[in-house]
């Protein structure tokens, strides 16, 4: 383990849950800043209600402080914080700024952050330092007014629905208000950059993959070309049924499928649209072909990957604006060297080069899903072109260690040693070795034109071996 060096002393990292399934990189930074030497307490706003947990989960060390989930159900506990918090030098200053943001947002869930914030100020350990939210809608909330009543610096991960579902009055504030933060996408960093106060403390940090977990899948046995029904090309998709993930188009896209084509469908995950979506698959036929897993632990996920043929994602912008960023499900097919059939929101095209290292095609287009999938299905050579150019990008450019170091350099712990050990500059950029995780403008591996270009209108055409 590194050791820290003069940092901010104890962290308490701000979280919406904890442990959640679909969380699995906010556990893999958590772990990895821990093994640099950073001490973390864990808040959590809500108690967890998955059924099983991931293998980082039961390795994380930090200590667990769960606060009230709802406020009427602990009003002993809120009291006492109150009366402990309204001592405190910043209560006054905290207070005003939430009634501001109430006026803009009077609903029950704002009344919620502010009390939940006033039993964090009251019960946070004194040895604490620094406040560190991830995601800038509510965990953002609780850390700031806490930071305010406790006299505290704070610090935010902004991912994705957060990014673009609250207001830009709220981003504003919250910016100017943080120490500084971090995104996990370009198209993100500029975003917030363009609403911030100060723009360069906005960061942009991929969040990329523990490649040691990750390793190299075993070659897979042989690999079928949808001719044959007794051997049919597996897709897998990875995701929670939530109206952004495109659930909806993808079903509609395998029903335009011929036939005669041989494919089964896995998908994991749980979300609130699984239901309908089971009962729609139905409706569409679809219903003998698609495995519904459920949400699953991640060593059920990465040997689903490892028995996959093909990885879909059909993310688009749900009408609420909510949207994947980068999403983490991408790095794990690729790195398993599965061939990946996508869409073209920016924050997926930073990672996929269309027609090089997968395949994307416009959001909310069945048909041209439909396409490229039935090209994928039908080329087991293009499968292994793909797949084999995936994985050698994530490999190169995404393994977690470039962000973990920018966020260790930012909590103010000293450099990893290998980095040191390879002549880094003080004061100089953080990346690693995969070249992310780095403040914008020192991006070593910055998209290819190619990256951002939408896909071509002939899919069957473009998809050749």
């Amino acid at each position: 383990m590194t050791t820290a060096g003069p940092g901010p002393g104890r962290v308490a990292f701000v979280l919406k849950g904890y442990p959640r399934l679909s969380e699995t990189f906010i556990a893999q930074e958590i772990r990895a800043l821990e093994q640099r030497g950073l001490d973390i307490l864990i808040v959590s706003l809500r108690h967890p209600t998955d059924p099983a947990t991931h293998p980082v989960h039961r390795q994380i060390e930090a200590p667990v402080l769960y606060l009230p989930e709802y406020l009427k159900d602990a009003p002993r506990r809120l009291w006492q914080g109150w009366r402990r918090a309204r001592r405190l030098p910043g209560y006054g200053a905290a207070r005003r700024a939430w009634l501001r943001d109430l006026v803009r947002d009077p609903t029950p869930n704002r009344i919620r952050r502010f009390g939940q914030a006033v039993v964090l100020a009251a019960e946070l350990p004194a040895d604490i330092g620094q406040l560190h939210a991830h995601f800038l809608h509510t965990p953002a909330s609780v850390a700031r007014y806490a930071a305010a009543i406790r006299g505290l610096d704070w610090s935010v991960s902004a991912h994705a629905k957060d990014v673009w579902t609250i207001p830009a009055w709220e981003k504003r504030e919250k910016l100017a208000a943080a120490r500084w933060a971090v995104t996990c996408t370009e198209e993100g960093r500029r975003h917030l950059a363009e609403l911030a106060s100060e723009p360069a403390k906005v960061m942009l940090s991929y969040h990329g993959l523990d490649l040691d977990l990750f390793a190299a899948a075993p070659a897979r046995d042989g690999e079928g070309d949808g001719n044959d029904p007794a051997w049919p090309v597996t897709l897998l998709s990875v995701g929670r049924a939530v109206a952004k993930k495109g659930y909806d188009d993808l079903l509609a896209a395998l029903a335009l499928l011929p036939r005669e084509l041989s494919w089964r469908l896995v998908h994991i995950g749980g979300g609130a649209l699984a239901k309908g979506l089971k009962r729609e698959a139905a409706r569409l036929g679809l219903a003998r072909q698609i495995d519904w897993r459920g949400a699953q632990p991640q060593p059920a996920v990465l040997q689903a990957y490892r028995a996959a043929d093909l990885f879909v994602l059909a993310a688009k912008v749900a009408k609420d604006g909510d949207r994947d960023g980068l999403p983490n499900v991408l790095l794990e097919a690729q790195s398993q060297g599965l061939a990946c059939v996508a869409t073209t929101l920016p924050g997926i095209a930073e990672l996929i080069e269309d027609g090089s290292t997968g395949i994307l095609v416009a959001p909310g287009d069945p048909a041209a899903l439909a396409a490229a999938l039935e090209a994928m299905i039908r080329s087991p050579a293009l499968r292994r072109r793909l797949g084999a150019a995936g994985e050698a990008r994530v490999r190169r450019d995404f393994d977690m260690n470039g962000g973990i170091e920018l966020l260790a350099a930012k909590f103010g712990l000293a450099a990893l040693s290998r980095i040191a050990a390879e002549g880094a500059e003080p004061g100089g950029s953080t990346r690693g070795e995969a070249g992310v995780g780095v403040e914008h403008g020192k991006a070593p591996h910055p998209p290819t034109p190619a990256a951002w270009a939408p896909p071509s209108p002939a899919v069957r055409e473009r998809v050749t071996t």
